[in-house]
Parts: structure tokens; C-alpha cells; sequence
């Protein structure tokens, strides 16, 4: 079993990334201060290499996988699953490093996505109904292939990588009162609560689900990973059960402050709002926490901060939740 990740590897990630990508804009917003009752601010990972975070946790991933395998003939294949933008983090992050990536997808992810990867000469599967089947077909072509399979979630690197948002977070907002982090698999939920627990410890983190895939809320309420059946929603990239012994649950539950669920019309209302206030297109997966944020979840008090974990949204959808 892989250990749990630490503070001190999200500083590590940190200077490794620094070559790599630079710090993404913290924008005030007066349309969310003004329903928000207070100052809010938006973390713009849509603005990122890839236009998602997912990118902190792939290169992260990747470069230490290098630094352990300097010779690329006796480098492993790299395994993953994906709901989209980590698999387009991985085939980006892949291409500089010369490390070879297959990547699963179930094929309802966005094409946006899914055309990225293939952009990046990686080895798309993308013939699976859902996310945790992708996922299953993914680990078992690891096994088959002698493949080393990283999580989009449940790998210490990954998790380091996510979690130096929180670190940027904090070094341009020092005061910051609750930060809402979008709620898939909990990596980025679980590397940002251990960043706010290290440099803003009275910071709340608000991890947010979408209310058509609510692992965590069930899981959490039982007091174990349980299995859910995930329904169709615009957070796509947030929908799907956990790994079996998962080691964001026992994160999420030592770090995350408290876990809440916003529903397709608020997330509706968040992209449309975010498009009309702030000009700025954004996927369902980071309207979550935007919604959380413009709803009746109050933040603590203190500037509150609405990760914004990406823009990789197919335009035929944008366009249909713009013209309701």
C-alpha cells in the first residue's frame, strides 16, 4: 500500500512544479462577495496548463516517476483512468518527459477532453459506459502489461500536486476563511485540506458534491467507503465511486471541515453566472463549488475562496445551459 502523502511532500511538489507551471490567478468576485454576504475570491485552475489542476498532480507525478527511472528502456507504461482532464494532464505532462501513457475513459467524457489526449499521441480507450468501469479496465490492463497504474485521486503524488492550490491559496490570501473545493475522488480535497492545515489552520474546507454522485455524503454518514449508483450530471468530471480502500477517505475525513451537496440547477446557475458576471467559461465539475459558494452554504468568517478546477466543457453543452 502507498503511504499517505504529508506536508512536507506538497512543499516538495511544490518546487518541482515551479520549473513547470506558474501560479494561477486569485480573482476577487463581486458578483459571489455579494451573494457569498462577504469577500470571495475565485481560484482560476481553468487558466492552468491544460485548463484544469489536474495538471499539478500528473507532472507531479510523472517527474518523480522519472527521477526514479532516469533510463527510459527500463521505464514503466503508465496506467490510468480518467474522467477526462486527468487524462489529458497525464498525456501532456507525458509528452516532454518521454513517458509512455494509456489512458481509460468512459466514452460519455467530454470530447473536448478526450480529443486533447489523442492530441497528445497518447493511447486512448474510451469504449467503457462509465467512469468505474474505465477505471476497473484500467487496473487490469496494468496487471496484464506489467504497468504501473496511478490513480486520478488515490496516489500520494497526486494528491501532492493538488494540494499546492491550497499553498498558492494561502500565500495570496493569508486570512482566508473557508475555501469550497470541488468533491470527486477527494485528491484535490484531501492535498488542499492538508495545505490549509499546515499554513491557515483556522481555514474551513468545504468539500463540494454534485447531488447526482454523492460518495463521500454516503460514506462519510456510514463511517466507511460505501458504493454508490451515480446518476448523469454537468460535474461529469466528479461522477463515480471510490477505490476500494481509497486513502483520500481517511483524508477527507481527518481535513475536510464538512461535505455539501448542490443540485443540477444550481450548477446550471453557476455556469451561466460565471459566464454573464465573471466572462469566464467553466465545466461542471468546478461549478460546484462556485454554486456552494453563491447558495445557502455561508462561509466562515474570513475571505472565502471557490476553487475553480476547470473549462473543459463539449460547447454543445455550454451552449444548451446558456440558452435555458
Amino acid at each position: 500500500m502507498l503511504p499517505l502523502p504529508t506536508t512536507a511532500d506538497l512543499f516538495a511538489a511544490q518546487a518541482r512544479l515551479r520549473p513547470f507551471l506558474a501560479p494561477t490567478p486569485l480573482r476577487a468576485s463581486t458578483w459571489l462577495s455579494e451573494r457569498a454576504g462577504g469577500p470571495a475570491f475565485l481560484k482560476l485552475e481553468s487558466l492552468n496548463l491544460t485548463h484544469s489542476f489536474k495538471i499539478r498532480g500528473a507532472f507531479n507525478a510523472l517527474l518523480r516517476l522519472v527521477a526514479d527511472h532516469p533510463d527510459p528502456a527500463t521505464r514503466p507504461v503508465v496506467v490510468t483512468a480518467s474522467a477526462g482532464n486527468h487524462g489529458r494532464a497525464m498525456a501532456c505532462a507525458a509528452d516532454p518527459l518521454g513517458v509512455r501513457v494509456v489512458i481509460f475513459t468512459p466514452s460519455t467524457s467530454p470530447r473536448t477532453k478526450r480529443d486533447a489526449i489523442r492530441r497528445h499521441g497518447a493511447e486512448l480507450h474510451d469504449d467503457t459506459p462509465t467512469y468505474d468501469e474505465a477505471e476497473r479496465a484500467a487496473c487490469a490492463y496494468a496487471t496484464a502489461h506489467g504497468g504501473m497504474y496511478i490513480s486520478p485521486y488515490n496516489h500520494p503524488d497526486v494528491i501532492a500536486g493538488a494540494g499546492t492550490v491550497g499553498l498558492e491559496v494561502v500565500e495570496a490570501c493569508p486570512d482566508v476563511g473557508t475555501v469550497f473545493v470541488p468533491l470527486g475522488g477527494g485528491g484535490l480535497a484531501s492535498g488542499v485540506g492538508l495545505a490549509l492545515r499546515a499554513a491557515a489552520a483556522r481555514a474551513r474546507v468545504v468539500g463540494v458534491e454534485a447531488a447526482a454522485s454523492t460518495p463521500f455524503t454516503t460514506s462519510l454518514a456510514r463511517g466507511r467507503i460505501t458504493t454508490i449508483e451515480p446518476g448523469p450530471t454537468l460535474a461529469d468530471g466528479l461522477a463515480g465511486n471510490l477505490e476500494p480502500g481509497a486513502m483520500t477517505f481517511p483524508l477527507v475525513q481527518r481535513v475536510v471541515d464538512e461535505v455539501v451537496v448542490v443540485s443540477e440547477d444550481a450548477l446550471r446557475a453557476a455556469l451561466r453566472g460565471m459566464a454573464a458576471a465573471e466572462h469566464l467559461i467553466i465545466e461542471g465539475s468546478a461549478a460546484v463549488a462556485v454554486a456552494a459558494m453563491a447558495g445557502p452554504h455561508t462561509p466562515s468568517e474570513g475571505p472565502a475562496v471557490a476553487l475553480v478546477t476547470g473549462a473543459n466543457i463539449d460547447i454543445e453543452k455550454l451552449v444548451d445551459v446558456l440558452r435555458a
